[in-house]
């Protein structure tokens, strides 16, 4: 038995392969110098993240009417986007938005995996754009880590002050981006840069400059490893065919080094360890899927890179699902996830929409006068008094009809109003009825508002008439 067990260990050769554990890890369990990757998908990442950022900074600085485009008045309660504004009780509107994004981001999710983290999250795009600055200052990756292992000179420590004003100046004009779509761009910019602002704004900005100080510059994949919830519930979200970046191990192991095109038994990963030192959170993609990996494809596109060296086939780390290894690509239907995430985001943005086709452009609030049920007037009348809030939601001004319908000959002391562009305008209003013309000491009524220039508009509340 011995024998025939030696016999067959001489005939199958082994390789032994050493695991990541075995080699020096790229961090040493500290920083993580990710280096620099170019390719396909590094540069639909970058492009995605310069767009992300863009925006994001510039959106403020777009006029509507007269106004900011984008802006959270919080001072008068409104928020405002390009042409339409938002109330308080018009902020369900951006729940179900928020909610629809959740679900459209669970429906991508199970097919191309964590893609948000790695080409749409500001965490990722503020990182990569924190990194950049630091490689052009102070070197490639093995430069930082070299520079991070010498003594403090005049050299290294110009390098570093560098690195961290341009981090600051960076962290504090995101500060004020944030900002700015609560405090007008064009004036809390100045006033930021000029320490002329108020107390409040100066410590929001700082606030968040501080956050994205520490976020991109210190902490970085910590955020992702450890504070970011999405890292932990992803994979309830995966199926076998969930597109994810993957390492075709039947084709790359056993793994070795080896020159080009130099004939070999090995698989065709060459053990270069580039798919590593690319990792922005440093992880081994060769190990499997693990919860760190963002789907960003800089390893991808390494990868891609030692194949195309060597004269292999690209696609040893590829976008790719479980079953697509193995050939199988069912139809959509049959997958379960796609019909429950699918039919859940149809009916939000079904009640998404519906909400805001019966979103009403006035809305009007009637309060009855509260230190008298009704007066006696002069000439043989039973007045009441009310006070009518009328909203215009709009932002145009608009010019309202006021009626009144019910059973007794209603007088009004006013029957229309002018109202300016998202104000609410509080008129006070009385009606009066002749006493011979009442038959009850209580009598009810329909208060309608319409808008002058366009009927259709209208908004009503029932009241109470009061009598002796």
């Amino acid at each position: 038995m011995v024998q025939q067990a030696r016999q067959s260990s001489e005939a199958i050769p082994v390789t032994f392969i050493p695991s990541p554990q075995d080699k020096k890890s790229s961090h040493k369990g500290g920083k993580i110098h990710f280096r620099s990757q170019r390719g396909y998908f590094q540069r639909w990442r970058s492009g995605l993240n310069a767009l992300l950022i863009a925006l994001f900074l510039l959106l403020p600085f777009i006029d509507w009417q007269g106004r900011q485009a984008i802006w959270f008045d919080l001072a008068n309660q409104q928020f405002y986007f390009f042409g339409s504004s938002l109330w308080p009780q018009d902020f369900t509107l951006l729940a179900w938005f928020f909610i629809a994004a959740a679900f459209a981001l669970f429906f991508v999710t199970l097919f191309w995996g964590r893609v948000w983290c790695g080409y749409l999250c500001p965490q990722t795009a503020w990182t990569f754009g924190f990194a950049w600055v630091e490689e052009k200052l102070e070197g490639s990756r093995n430069q930082r880590i070299k520079l991070d292992a010498s003594p403090m000179t005049v050299s290294k420590a110009g390098k570093r002050g560098g690195k961290h004003l341009l981090w600051m100046l960076m962290s504090l004009i995101t500060g004020c981006g944030f900002i700015a779509y609560f405090v007008p761009a064009k004036q809390l910019y100045p006033e930021i840069f000029t320490f002329s602002a108020g107390f409040w704004d100066s410590t929001w900005v700082y606030f968040f400059a501080l956050c994205t100080y520490l976020n991109a510059g210190w902490m970085r994949e910590q955020m992702c490893l450890h504070c970011c919830p999405y890292a932990r519930f992803q994979s309830a979200m995966f199926d076998s065919f969930t597109k994810t970046v993957t390492y075709d191990a039947q084709r790359g192991e056993s793994r070795g080094p080896r020159k080009r095109k130099q004939a070999t038994e090995l698989g065709d990963c060459v053990d270069c360890n580039l798919c590593v030192e690319v990792c922005p959170t440093g992880i081994d993609i060769r190990n499997g899927l693990q919860y760190e990996c963002i789907n960003c494809g800089a390893c991808v596109d390494a990868c891609d890179q030692t194949m195309s060296k060597f004269g292999y086939r690209p696609g040893l780390i590829s976008y790719t699902s479980e079953e697509s290894l193995t050939g199988q690509t069912p139809p959509l239907w049959q997958r379960k996830r796609f019909i429950g995430y699918g039919a859940a985001l149809l009916a939000i943005l079904c009640t998404m929409g519906l909400d805001i086709y019966s979103r009403d452009p006035i809305t009007l609030n009637v309060i009855r006068d509260r230190q008298s049920l009704y007066r006696e007037t002069l000439d043989d009348g039973i007045e009441n008094s009310y006070l009518l809030k009328i909203r215009n939601k709009t932002q145009q001004d608009k010019h309202y009809q006021i009626e009144i319908s019910g059973a007794l000959p209603y007088k009004l002391s006013t029957n229309s109003v002018h109202i300016a562009a998202g104000e609410q305008y509080e008129l006070p209003l009385t009606l009066t009825v002749p006493v011979a013309q009442i038959d009850n000491n209580r009598s009810n009524l329909l208060f309608k508002v319409t808008e002058a220039d366009a009927p259709d508009n209208s908004v009503s509340q029932k009241s109470v008439f009061f009598a002796p």
